[in-house]
């Protein structure tokens, strides 16, 4: 289960990766969350705004002082390391290759896939979506790699596998995919296609599996 503390950790991670990728601005909107079987994973009802400072020179530190650290660029994904509150995590992320919003010409925030693992809490290559504006309340999205398609959970701009089960279907059709799209609908009726290429993202996740062993 997504909880607050959770989310508060993989915002404040999208922050601190600015230097790396295009800077994560702020979005929000109410949303509702549906019923469901215990597999869904539930995201937090409310969403905390992380602390960060920095520039484009310098690293934005997130809050308690802690920035991540770097272990290595494989092709679009970035491999990171960082342990807020004494408590370990690894993350791969990478921006999408193109984004295309229908009707065309919609302006959103910038849009990130962040593959995480936590030891502490046995938790490994959790993969969890910022869409860069709040979807439409009670949605699903979906994300296909090849023939294989998984529809995810909602709520705000976050978006994780529905059912907890096939997680690691998805991590291994990433593995070995070339793409994955994200198709979602935004909270005033517009619908989005994220194309993330996966190239790099094998070596990311070994290299970040590795440190957090």
């Amino acid at each position: 289960m997504i909880t607050d503390r959770r989310w508060q950790l993989v915002l404040s991670l999208f922050a601190a990766t600015a230097y790396a990728l295009p800077a994560l601005a702020q979005q929000s909107g109410p949303t509702g969350a549906p019923a469901g079987a215990a597999a869904v994973k539930k995201p937090p009802k409310h969403k905390p705004v992380p602390a960060t400072t920095g520039t484009a020179d310098s690293p934005p530190i997130i809050a308690g002082g802690v920035k991540p650290t770097l272990l290595g660029q494989y092709g679009e994904w970035g491999a990171y390391t960082a342990s807020p509150g004494g408590k370990k995590i690894c993350f791969a992320i990478a921006k999408p290759a193109s984004s295309e919003t229908s009707p065309p010409g919609k302006s959103r925030n910038p849009s990130y896939m962040f593959i995480a693992s936590r030891p502490a809490e046995k938790v490994t290559d959790e993969v969890s979506i910022v869409i860069g504006y709040p979807f439409k309340p009670n949605s699903e999205a979906t994300v296909a790699v090849g023939t294989a398609s998984f529809a995810l959970y909602t709520q705000q701009d976050g978006a994780w596998i529905k059912n907890a089960a096939e997680e690691s279907h998805l991590i291994e059709a990433m593995r070995s995919g070339q793409n994955a799209i994200i198709k979602g609908m935004s909270a005033k009726g517009t619908h989005s296609t994220d194309t993330f290429s996966l190239r790099g993202l094998a070596q990311a996740l070994d290299r970040s599996d590795q440190d957090c062993k």
